[in-house]
């Protein structure tokens, strides 16, 4: 089967929304160069850290790469893609260069790609993302691994919005707390909540491409019999109370729900949102306190924010 590479020279902002657009077009999974993680200064506590080959990485800014099947609906997809990034601009995202370029490639080559980036790669205290060919042991009796394949979704679970919501998960869930998970996209998050012992995981997302992706790795870490994954918009419809809710996604939608967000949760319960650009920040927090939400944590990572508010008692 041949597959066309879809390469997109953006910002370092834009990463997050253009992933989502590239999944929704089609793509399995995203691959990103950013020269930054050449010279950035690393911390090691986590994880090992693997030699970089700089040819790989452009000279300034980012590149997107995606993988779409060659097929008779190609060039309107890739027409798609360029009006959505595009239409990115109202958010005021940079877009950098904005230069999309396509190849075909085999899918033997396709697959060699995607395993050339993706590692097992410790994210925190007790979380370890691992691709399922890689062959892992346990380091400490505590480690909690949680088995990805790219092919399946569009995050490998190490992007810093990811990592930050796993780690902030990792803070606040305690044995026994139900969560709701909102635009779950691979369904990382929410296995990440049913191995910290949560006892009931609802892991929604409107995009019936991910919500398949979710249950099959959903499946693969065996965590269905805590996890129900199911399509939605947001939060329409649906009741609670829960003890926490979850978002890793854009902050000009997170401000579009934090009352449905407040109304499902129990008093004190945790509101844990990611997926923010340091520039929507305030926009966010704002959003939070007007809904009767008190900040309890403020994280950055690289460009990005994640914040762990809770709802007054």
């Amino acid at each position: 089967m041949k597959w066309s590479e879809i390469c997109i020279h953006t910002a370092q902002e834009a990463i997050e929304p253009i992933s989502h657009i590239l999944h929704e077009s089609g793509a399995s999974g995203v691959v990103i160069e950013d020269p930054a993680d050449l010279v950035k200064d690393r911390d090691t506590t986590f994880g090992e850290i693997y030699d970089l080959n700089v040819e790989d990485y452009p000279e300034e800014g980012v590149v997107i790469k995606a993988y779409l099947p060659v097929n008779s609906f190609l060039a309107e997809t890739v027409d798609g893609i360029k009006k959505e990034i595009n239409g990115l601009l109202v958010y005021d995202f940079d877009l950098g260069a904005n230069k999309v370029t396509i190849s075909e490639v085999n899918e033997e080559e396709w697959a060699t790609a995607w395993k050339k980036y993706y590692h097992p790669v410790k994210i925190s205290e007790r979380f370890t993302i691992v691709p399922t060919w890689e062959n892992y042991e346990k380091v400490s009796t505590d480690e909690l691994i949680i088995e990805l394949d790219p092919g399946m979704a569009f995050g490998t679970g190490t992007h810093p919005t990811t990592v930050m919501s796993l780690q902030a998960l990792e803070r606040t869930v305690k044995a026994g707390d139900t969560v709701i998970d909102v635009g779950t996209g691979s369904g990382v998050l929410s296995i990440g909540a049913a191995l910290l012992g949560a006892s009931n995981v609802q892991a929604l997302d409107l995009d019936e491409v991910a919500v398949r992706s979710a249950g099959e790795n959903i499946e693969l870490n065996q965590v269905g019999n805590v996890v129900t994954v199911g399509q939605n918009n947001l939060l329409q419809g649906i009741e609670g109370p829960v003890d926490i809710v979850v978002a890793n996604i854009l902050a000009e939608v997170i401000v579009r729900f934090v009352d449905d967000a407040a109304k499902v949760l129990k008093p004190g319960g945790m509101f844990i949102t990611s997926g923010i650009i340091s520039a929507k920040k305030e926009d966010v927090k704002k959003a939070l306190t007007g809904a009767g939400f008190v900040i309890q944590e403020v994280t950055l990572m690289e460009d990005w924010v994640a914040i762990i508010a809770q709802k007054q008692a």
